[in-house]
């Protein structure tokens, strides 16, 4: 987590159970989070009885410390050492108006441990404290297991992913997205709805093309901008039999690029990559896409806005890049296996043998000289999360899906960027693209965060989630 986020803890207690416990479970908390290097918001044990939440009063003070770290409070963690009350815990969440995830964990009872003076009866009261906050309307996560002590290590995890469900919240209800040049014109697959997108907090910013090229023509390849961002291109990949003209091309429109984005503060690009681009200024936009992806500032191909924020969302998931690919081919007679494609700007992390190339395909119609930028390389094998995020515009929602699988070393001769997918059940996936209208494109992530961004973009943000895991 960043210096700027932290999470929130409240540590609910009730009259008749023992107080040591509440003071034990405080220790230990404290303990995980700094070891996991969580940063962590929560009473003092001056502020109320031990530090923990039990009463209207406690939940008032606890309340107003969390609303003075508002801006940094990502999300909830509700700790009950004992069966804790539960009213005190809503109260908090309801008064301090956060809106941010929330994590319900209960503390197991030991069987030797079940007398009046040691007994914790969390189970019990994990139930009541997740039927209030499902009255006052707070959505709330679950532990794998119902209670579990801190120390288990599937709590380690479910913390760690709750960060990660946290980050993922946070960022698409607040992302800003450019949307440079109109969507080619033949890729209806990639239209959206704004106003959908601006219901759920995102942002879209557009530009018309022509302003991008006409700036990027005014720079001469003297500029010291242009220097720094051609020395930048060079430094990041091979570039192969790419003339010096074309690099300096590259490097001028990499400066508007990078220009626009911090006018806008923006956090991530969908670019109208052709043909307008090769046509009218002579190059492709790939490399200067894959370097801003590749720095965590995703940029998505043909003006696919919502392929980009699925981009986004994977990133904040795993915080490591994504990339927009094509559903694109099928492998050989393996049911479960197929192509992943673009010609191309994949970040490169996914590249391993990277080199600024052209493109083939798209050079039969705009001249392959015009379309230097494109990168080439293969995927090796690694996890692989993927998923997709759609404005369903007829019924109005927002949509997605998301699975896991895995990248393979499988031979693929081709060009590109390029990659081989193995999927379980992946007729069945495809079944379900095709029959609910998704997009030709899909987003790969090297982690496995399927369950982390089901829980974000399902429970919290409140969209229509299909999650495929096996």
């Amino acid at each position: 987590m960043s210096e700027k986020e932290s999470i929130g803890v409240i540590i609910g207690n009730r009259d008749f159970f023992p107080d040591r416990l509440v003071a034990e479970a405080r220790v230990e908390i404290i303990d995980l989070l700094a070891k996991l290097k969580v940063n962590s918001i929560m009473l003092d044990t001056e502020d109320t009885k031990l530090g923990g939440v039990e009463t209207f009063q406690d939940a008032q003070k606890c309340a107003a410390l969390f609303r003075r770290h508002r801006d940094e409070i990502i999300g909830v963690l509700v700790v009950l050492p004992n069966f804790g009350d539960e009213r005190g815990i809503a109260e908090t969440l309801k008064l301090a108006e956060l809106n941010v995830p929330v994590l319900v964990q209960g503390y197991p009872d030991d069987l030797d441990k079940l007398d009046v003076a040691r007994r914790r009866d969390s189970w019990c009261g994990k139930i009541s404290a997740c039927n209030n906050l499902y009255q006052f309307g707070i959505k709330y996560t679950l532990t794998t297991k119902h209670v579990v002590h801190p120390s288990d290590p599937t709590f380690v995890k479910d913390l760690l992913d709750f960060t990660a469900v946290c980050r993922v919240t946070k960022g698409l209800r607040n992302v800003r997205i450019g949307a440079i040049g109109a969507r080619p014109g033949g890729f209806n697959t990639v239209r959206y709805s704004e106003k959908i997108l601006q219901r759920n907090g995102i942002s879209v910013v557009t530009v018309d093309l022509s302003e991008i090229l006409g700036n990027a023509n005014k720079l001469t390849a003297q500029d010291a901008s242009v220097q720094q961002r051609l020395q930048r291109i060079r430094d990041y990949a091979s570039t192969g039999l790419t003339p010096n003209e074309a690099l300096i091309q590259m490097a001028k429109l990499d400066v508007v690029l990078s220009d626009f984005m911090q006018e806008n503060s923006l956090d991530a690009t969908a670019i109208q990559c052709w043909t307008s681009v090769q046509k009218n200024y002579g190059c492709n936009v790939c490399t200067s896409m894959s370097i801003m992806s590749e720095n965590m500032l995703p940029s998505g191909c043909e003006v696919d806005v919502t392929g980009t924020l699925s981009m986004y969302a994977l990133q904040l998931a795993s915080g490591s890049p994504s990339a927009l690919v094509d559903w694109n081919n099928n492998y050989a007679d393996d049911d479960n296996k197929c192509v992943l494609f673009h010609c191309g700007n994949w970040a490169k992390s996914f590249l391993p043998d990277i080199e600024i190339s052209t493109a083939p395909i798209l050079g039969t119609s705009v001249g392959e000289e015009n379309t230097y930028g494109a990168l080439s390389g293969r995927t090796p094998a690694m996890p692989l999360t993927f998923g997709r995020i759609s404005t369903d515009d007829p019924r109005g929602v927002m949509k997605a899906y998301i699975g896991e699988g895995r990248l393979t070393d499988d031979t693929l001769k081709t060009f590109g960027n390029r990659a081989v997918a193995e999927i379980p059940n992946l007729q069945n996936l495809m079944q379900y693209i095709c029959r609910n209208g998704f997009e030709h494109h899909v987003v790969m992530n090297a982690s496995k965060t399927a369950g982390i961004l089901k829980e974000a973009l399902g429970n919290y943000m409140g969209w229509e989630v299909q999650l495929f895991d096996n």
